[in-house]
């Protein structure tokens, strides 16, 4: 699955002032794509953020952010060994048990219509702008794509992920820029943590592409008015 199609670059970065910035091979130190969509969340989201962890309180909010973001983590881990032919057992630690079996099921119901996996973890920057680190690029159902691996806590509708759509827009002019590549195509494949797990998938292209391409630019746009 994996073919060396493209040299990734190794992109240093360093948190300043809560902002991730990434350091491109001219020398410009640019800000995250996950940076550019913090700063430019509409104040709704926000509210809808404070409002969630006052009903549950910090302690459990932090808790729950914690546990989703291990989760992730370890299911990520999961697919990138399958994808290199190292995939392991669980073992008996529960967290792998139950990130073992979300993984399957990405694997089982998305991974399968990946016939080539570019990068992994691949560091990707639009020289100047922004940059960031992308899943997975590569071909999916036999177009040239940005992939997004997802874990949730519950099923999510796709009006509640318009910034998984604008970060694949992001990625996708990234890649396209630094090779030339023609990426219209972008996927989420994302696995809901219940018993047993859910697979869900998302995908972005044609019209919707373009809406969210422009909105990505728009961002950005946004960010540097306000940042210099």
């Amino acid at each position: 699955m994996l073919v060396q199609k493209f040299e990734y670059p190794n992109l240093s970065r360093k948190s300043v002032e809560g902002r991730r910035l990434y350091s491109t091979p001219t020398g410009h130190r640019v800000p995250s794509v996950t940076t550019i969509l913090e700063a430019t969340k509409s104040e709704e989201k926000k509210a809808a953020l404070q409002n969630w962890r006052k009903n549950v309180g910090v302690v459990k909010a932090k808790q729950i952010t914690e546990e989703a973001a291990n989760h992730g983590t370890s299911m990520h881990k999961k697919l990138e060994q399958y994808m290199k032919g190292e995939l392991k057992p669980p073992g008996t630690n529960p967290i792998q048990q139950v990130t073992h079996k979300m993984a399957e099921l990405v694997i089982a119901k998305g991974l399968v219509n990946v016939s080539e996996a570019w990068g992994l973890e691949a560091a990707l920057y639009y020289e100047g702008l922004y940059a960031g680190t992308t899943d997975c690029c590569g071909i999916w159902k036999g177009n040239e794509s940005i992939i997004d691996f997802k874990q949730s806590n519950k099923i999510k509708k796709e009006a509640w992920i318009e910034d998984y759509y604008v970060q694949l827009a992001a990625y996708a002019l990234a890649h396209n820029r630094m090779f030339d590549t023609k990426i219209k195509t972008g996927v989420v494949m994302m696995c809901v943590r219940s018993e047993p797990p859910q697979y869900l998938e998302f995908d972005l292209t044609g019209a919707k592409f373009a809406k969210y391409e422009t909105m990505w630019w728009d961002k950005v746009e946004q960010y540097y008015r306000a940042n210099g």
